[in-house]
């Protein structure tokens, strides 16, 4: 059973600041697949576009992990490579 978007999710008090952190970078990244997939018309909804969509899903992925290595990395957690 899948929970619907409007659920509330519990979240720790580190789930609450990565999440708060990570607002921004997802809604920047939200309006730029928006405007990627509006400036398409059907007949170009798939092929190249997927594999701009999927590049544009990995760098939020990156971006997510820059941001959590760099909160961790304040707070002593992390060591430099």
């Amino acid at each position: 059973m899948s929970t619907s978007p409007q659920e509330s999710l519990d979240l720790n008090e580190e789930e609450q600041l990565l999440y708060e952190l990570l607002e921004g970078c997802f809604e920047q990244e939200r309006k730029r697949v928006a405007k990627l997939l509006a400036d398409k018309d059907d007949s170009n909804l798939f092929g190249q576009t997927e594999y701009d969509l999927r590049d544009r899903v990995h760098a939020l992925g990156a971006k997510a992990l820059e941001v959590v290595a760099d909160e961790r990395q304040k707070k002593g957690r992390l060591r430099a490579s």
